[in-house]
């Protein structure tokens, strides 16, 4: 059970390695793009490609659709990013369990989030873990963990990747070494939340510290996407690094633009910008997009 491009590389795995896989649970297909065409989950177009039966209710907890799910009389669940909260009687259904793939170290970091936050954190590490799920979000009884290490380049995007692999070699570890694996409760009182983001969440506010600006565009990448004002219209920062002088400057003034250097100040701290996205434009290097874009030093963002 998946949908997102997270939940891919686990469903190939499980097939790669022989894994009888009866069925593919995943999302409704959705309107997408400007168009609004009708999209499959990019799980949907693994499992069609592996040739594997796909199933999608628009709600997994009406009877009729437990009831087809009981029919697969299957020894386990495998649950990553599928987007809804199964029921208890979903969950009974496997002979020996249900496990889920959540992409942080449990318990910290509940919640439909926990690459972004990570990042915006500033953690130097994060981490898969397979959990028993019970009826809880992200509660369920820890069967493994594996480390990833966050590097100082990370976007929510890489780090996405290096997870979702994680995620796929941890899955079929424990199910090669199910018998041997012991559950362990997780220290709920310790647990942490990582809520969803929403797109005012990418608002860059210069008051922040150089370092935190620079963690929230790594982490906001690609999606909601970092953004501030320039004469009212919106432009967006993909890619920024700390600069090692200081400045006087009030937040949010450009102190250079010139030499292909874009300089902000902060509330402790200068950021270099190195690419940008204008409000009409396609993603450019800083230099490039400061030889069409004319910002005079001292004009003020946000």
């Amino acid at each position: 059970m998946g949908a997102p491009d997270f939940a891919v590389l686990p469903l190939k795995k499980l097939h790669e390695q022989g894994y009888d896989v009866a069925a593919v649970v995943t999302q409704p297909d959705r309107p997408k793009g400007r168009g609004r065409k009708l999209a499959p989950p990019p799980v949907k177009e693994e499992a069609m490609r592996l040739g594997l039966p796909v199933l999608q209710p628009e709600n997994p907890k009406t009877p009729e659709f437990i009831s087809e799910l009981a029919g697969f009389e299957a020894d386990v669940f495998v649950v990553i990013a599928y987007g809804h909260i199964l029921t208890k009687e979903v969950l009974a259904l496997p002979k020996i369990m249900p496990i889920n793939i959540h992409a942080s170290i449990l318990p910290a970091y509940r919640g439909p989030a926990p690459i972004q936050w990570s990042i915006i954190n500033g953690d130097a590490k994060t981490g898969v873990t397979a959990m028993r799920m019970d009826v809880g979000m992200d509660t369920g009884d820890v069967l493994s963990v594996a480390e990833v290490d966050i590097e100082d380049t990370d976007t929510s995007e890489t780090l996405h990747d290096k997870l979702s692999q994680a995620g796929a070699d941890l899955l079929i570890n424990i199910l090669d070494n199910l018998d041997s694996i012991t559950p362990t409760p997780q220290e709920h009182d310790k647990a942490t939340y990582a809520r969803a983001l929403s797109k005012a969440d990418g608002e860059i506010r210069w008051e922040e510290p150089a370092f935190a600006i620079e963690r929230l565009i790594r982490g906001v990448t690609p999606w909601p996407g970092a953004f501030t004002f320039l004469d009212g219209k919106r432009m967006r920062f993909l890619e920024a690094r700390l600069w090692d002088e200081p400045t006087q400057a009030a937040p949010g003034t450009v102190i250079s633009s010139t030499g292909g250097v874009f300089l902000v100040a902060t509330g402790d701290g200068v950021l270099n910008i190195t690419r940008v996205q204008g409000a009409s434009g396609k993603p450019l290097k800083a230099e490039d997009y400061l030889r069409g874009a004319r910002i005079d030093p001292g004009v003020k963002l946000g």
